[in-house]
């Protein structure tokens, strides 16, 4: 399973996350997803954890209060943070902005049947 290889923005519907989140589906196969998640402020990615999923995501604008297992650190744009199997993740957002999440393997919940 693969996603289309040219991935306008403009082209991409934007899907509801969440009160406040949006996201859009930016590239795809089995092993790996890129997903734009916007947020607006005060907008909550709830803690949550992923049994088998890898992410690694990048602040690409506004300030996030990130807590990973526990630990809590402020991140704006151009920091980043990771989050391996099983570990209790989830932001609050402190400005508007959008992180870019990369999860392995593909996040087939993500996708529309």
């Amino acid at each position: 399973m693969n996603s289309n290889s040219f991935l306008p923005a403009a082209e991409i519907p934007w899907e509801p996350a969440g009160e406040g989140v949006r996201r859009q589906i930016m590239g795809y196969n089995d092993h790996l997803m890129l997903v734009k998640v916007e947020f607006t402020r005060g907008a909550i990615g709830a803690a949550h954890a992923h049994d088998e999923h890898t992410q690694s995501s990048y602040v690409a604008s506004g300030k996030f209060e990130v807590t990973i297992d526990g630990e809590q650190r402020i991140l704006q744009a151009g920091d980043g943070f990771f989050a391996a199997p099983r570990a209790m993740h989830g932001v609050v957002c402190l400005e508007a902005g959008i992180l870019i999440d990369a999860f392995n393997p593909l996040r087939s919940d993500f996708l529309k049947k």
